[in-house]
């Protein structure tokens, strides 16, 4: 009975431990989707677990990792880049690391600190840049450098907003630009090149990678952009198992990867133009590998995402669609007040997602459209949330706030 109870005991640990982890941009493998019960629709100042006050402005989203919180900002102009660590609890701050970097434009509504860090638990790391230099740096979760890599020039005139991932000890970063361009997996612990492969230039894009079974036991990176279109690249040596024609414009939105099926948008102007769903398989025909396309009532900037057999379109403007997974066939559209930068991320069967000006939208995520809730959090918000350690999370212009699980 004892070893029955320590048993049980053992599974229950590793499954909490689980919740505990929002490791990259947009959670595990970038898909947005949390389990954490007991986070509300709606909240008022009373219910704020925490608030800290930031020194500086980023857009980044918080990564968590057990008590860690990791969140990025920088001074106005970019010249010095910083990465805080805050305890997930509380909010204070237990250690923070500046990168110095020359002064850079960027879009109106990026910032100098948009690229989100990643953790595993033993390192975290982060990406900066400006027109001469493209820093990737990472730390010990206990903030102790472990090692910094200057890959290059990096030419974009929005700035840099593309954010690494971590995955069996190997840094990857989709590096599209209009200079010289690849794909890179470094070293977690060491930095040193596992992996390199070339990419075509063309427009700069600022889409976070994930991952995806290749049908055959394996994994794959898959990256897009304008130039290079949608692309499957085997993570132990960066191989290009498949790749789409190119895409016809830029590249914001990061992809998602679901049942054999990667989606992916692209567009110009504020506005997504072009949205494919997609297999991953490796062995897929060319003329099969796309499945379904769409070209209207497109997000540009935010996300998709997807739940018990749906996928969500959250556009810029506030036109949410939700449409069958495995067919595109629509089946409601609506419109939502506001202006959205961020993603939106899927609590239980519920759809968050916060307006610029900071107020949180929440929606049913099922066949039926059905507003909750809103929320002002008083400040402005270009950045996606996040959910660990029993909290919501947010990343306001100015501060970091934790709304508590009831």
């Amino acid at each position: 009975m004892y070893y029955w109870f320590l048993l049980m005991l053992l599974l229950f640990s590793a499954t909490a431990a689980g919740q505990d982890h929002w490791p990259r941009f947009r959670g595990q493998n970038g898909s947005g989707i949390s389990t954490q019960k007991g986070i509300p629709t709606t909240w008022e100042k009373t219910d704020i677990a925490w608030q800290s006050e930031l020194p500086h402005v980023g857009h980044s989203s918080p990564v968590v990792w057990g008590k860690a919180l990791f969140v990025t900002t920088a001074t106005e102009g970019g010249t010095d880049r910083y990465l805080h660590c805050l305890n997930a609890d509380s909010g204070a701050e237990q250690w923070k690391a500046t990168v110095t970097l020359s002064d850079s434009r960027k879009h109106l509504k990026n910032s100098w600190a948009s690229s989100t860090p990643a953790t595993d638990g033993e390192v975290v790391c982060a990406l900066f840049a400006d027109g001469s230099k493209q820093i990737v740096k990472v730390w010990s979760v206990s903030g102790r450098e472990l090692w910094e890599r200057d890959l290059g020039s990096y030419e974009s005139e929005h700035g840099l907003a593309v954010s690494p991932i971590l995955q069996d000890g190997l840094v990857i970063i989709a590096n599209d630009q209009v200079g010289p361009s690849s794909v890179l997996a470094l070293d977690s612990q060491t930095g040193k090149t596992v992996w390199s492969t070339e990419r075509t230039p063309g427009k700069t894009s600022y889409s976070t990678p994930v991952l995806a079974s290749d049908g055959k036991g394996g994994t794959q990176v898959v990256c897009v952009s304008e130039s290079s279109g949608v692309s499957g690249l085997d993570l132990r040596t960066g191989k290009v198992g498949w790749q789409t024609p190119k895409l016809p414009m830029r590249t914001v939105a990061s992809p998602i990867a679901v049942d054999g099926l990667v989606f992916a948008t692209c567009g110009e102007g504020g506005n997504g133009k072009y949205f494919a769903a997609i297999r991953t398989d490796l062995d897929i025909p060319i003329e099969q590998r796309i499945v379904y396309e769409r070209k209207t009532m497109l997000p540009y900037v935010p996300c998709l995402i997807t739940r018990d057999g749906l996928l969500f379109l959250w556009g810029d403007k506030g036109i949410l669609v939700c449409l069958q997974l495995q067919t595109g066939k629509e089946i409601w559209t609506e419109r939502i007040d506001g202006a959205f930068s961020g993603s939106p991320i899927c609590i239980e069967d519920r759809l968050y997602c916060v307006t610029e000006d900071g107020t949180v939208v929440v929606v049913q995520a099922g066949p039926e459209f059905r507003e909750l809730g809103r929320t002002a959090l008083g400040d402005d918000c270009h950045s996606t949330p996040a959910v660990a350690n029993g909290h919501l999370y947010f990343h306001t212009f100015h501060r970091v706030l934790a709304i508590r699980a009831k």
